[in-house]
């Protein structure tokens, strides 16, 4: 698992070297991608899959915002040349999409079954939920009370991911009537 998270790690520092070198803005913002990509795998492998999803679910928000933001405002294309840089990008992504799905299928592996109780807390809850919430619905009770803030946090990055995308993808220029 140690060797799994130093991977990820030397490939989101690629990553982000990409970034910083391409001439290109829409490879860029890809190479940026690899970054959020590879923490959404760090975080299942460190079992922490809330995080992994709110992660999943921003990144991509976040790249379609990019890469519409530089959709609209690029006017001309410009021609790149297959040279060492291209051949670079290549081998970059390459390895990021082999290291991804490597990474992910043993997180997935090492993860618990639905259902089995291997976490000290996921018995604690069902153990004394009902004792310590009052609440019948335990599901609820861990979500609005064990865990208040990081549902409320949760759902301010979501709720301002939506808000930045539709602010960038709505028609520039409307008439107000």
């Amino acid at each position: 698992m140690v060797t799994a998270l130093i991977l990820l790690i030397v490939l989101m520092i690629l990553g982000a070297i990409a970034a910083l070198e391409s001439k290109d803005l829409l490879s860029g913002i890809i190479s940026l991608g690899i970054i959020g990509f590879a923490l959404t795998v760090i975080f299942l492998i460190l079992q922490a899959p809330d995080l992994a999803i709110v992660q999943i679910i921003v990144e991509t928000m976040t790249l379609v915002i990019l890469i519409a933001a530089v959709m609209k405002t690029t006017k001309a294309d410009t021609v790149e040349t297959f040279g060492k840089h291209s051949i670079f990008l290549g081998l970059v992504g390459l390895v990021f999409v082999f290291v991804f799905i490597w990474t992910a299928v043993k997180a997935f592996q090492q993860m618990p079954g639905f259902g089995s109780m291997p976490l000290r807390m996921a018995s604690e809850y069902v153990n004394n939920g009902l004792a310590l919430t009052g609440a019948g619905n335990l599901v609820a009770a861990v979500i609005l009370d064990f865990r208040a803030y990081d549902t409320l946090g949760e759902a301010t990055v979501l709720f301002t991911s939506v808000v930045g995308i539709t602010a960038v993808l709505r028609k520039l220029g409307r008439n107000r009537v």
